[in-house]
């Protein structure tokens, strides 16, 4: 097996892997409206990464995760607890705020000599780090969250469909939030802000287009999702263009010719409505 070859089965494989659980959270998110959520996590880890990074932690070492996880737990209990009532004050609101305020201490963090390549690495991650180790490590978590969430399904379900109705909603929304900012913590490091926000949100976005049932969504989206990466990550290695825009654009352009397909069907069946009426 020639290099490029073991490159892209390894890529390829750990992508695979994450969009299972990237694609089912996005889900939920999408079903609840908190759009954002997920990149105000992100961001959250970038910012733990960050502060390593001043505690002289290197960038991506098991201390530097520690860091990134405190930090995200933060960010998890405040989606959990910060719930405004009030109409004048909706959640999106809050959730693009911790957003902001994240964003900018990141920008203070990095504003001194050599910072703009460290702030570039948590926007843009790294894929040439992913090894087997990591993606064994990966598949070994993403598996036991997998578990967790099929064992405690109801209740989260419940949270997307029947909010208001669980009992401790506020305890289950942070055990969710925490769930995500696991992967969160996960695929920063490699993927960077921007494509890690993409894998949870885009794949999630085209399934629910199509289908409300859970297992078709996830498995639709992580087709979807799977086949637009791995032709973004071939067109990076034959352009020689930085791998994780490239995957970023390549599943944008998947979700507009989904929203082209959703809406041909949907002027078809309206033809047919009106052919039969």
């Amino acid at each position: 097996m020639s290099e490029a070859a073991r490159f892209f089965l390894l890529q390829l494989t750990l992508i695979a892997v994450v969009l299972v659980l990237h694609t089912y959270l996005g889900l939920h998110i999408i079903r609840r409206t908190l759009v954002f959520s997920d990149l105000a996590l992100d961001q959250l880890a970038a910012l733990g990464a960050i502060i390593g990074v001043q505690l002289n932690i290197a960038y991506g070492s098991a201390f530097s995760y520690v860091v990134s996880m405190l930090a995200v737990l933060i960010g998890a209990l405040l989606l959990a607890l910060v719930k405004p009532r009030s109409r004048s004050l909706p959640r999106e609101a809050v959730i693009g705020i911790i957003y902001g305020l994240t964003l900018i201490a990141c920008l203070m963090l990095t504003d001194k000599p050599g910072g703009d390549a460290l702030l570039n690495k948590t926007f843009s991650g790294y894929m040439p780090w992913v090894s087997w180790p990591l993606v064994a490590v990966t598949a070994g978590i993403y598996a036991l969250l997998l578990v967790v969430h099929y064992i405690f399904r109801h209740r989260f379900i419940a949270l997307a469909e029947n909010p208001g109705l669980l009992r401790n909603e506020r305890l289950w929304d942070f055990f969710f939030f925490t769930t995500q900012g696991i992967i969160t913590v996960l695929i920063v490091p490699i993927a960077g802000v921007f494509l890690a926000y993409v894998f949870l949100m885009i794949p999630a976005a085209m399934a629910a287009m199509f289908t409300r049932t859970w297992g078709r969504a996830v498995i639709l989206g992580w087709s979807l999702g799977f086949i637009a990466c791995a032709l973004g990550l071939g067109s990076s290695y034959h352009f020689d263009w930085p791998y994780c825009p490239s995957m970023v654009l390549s599943l944008g352009v998947f979700f507009l010719g989904a929203i082209v397909i959703r809406y041909l069907l949907s002027r078809k069946k309206q033809s047919l409505s009106k052919g039969i009426s």
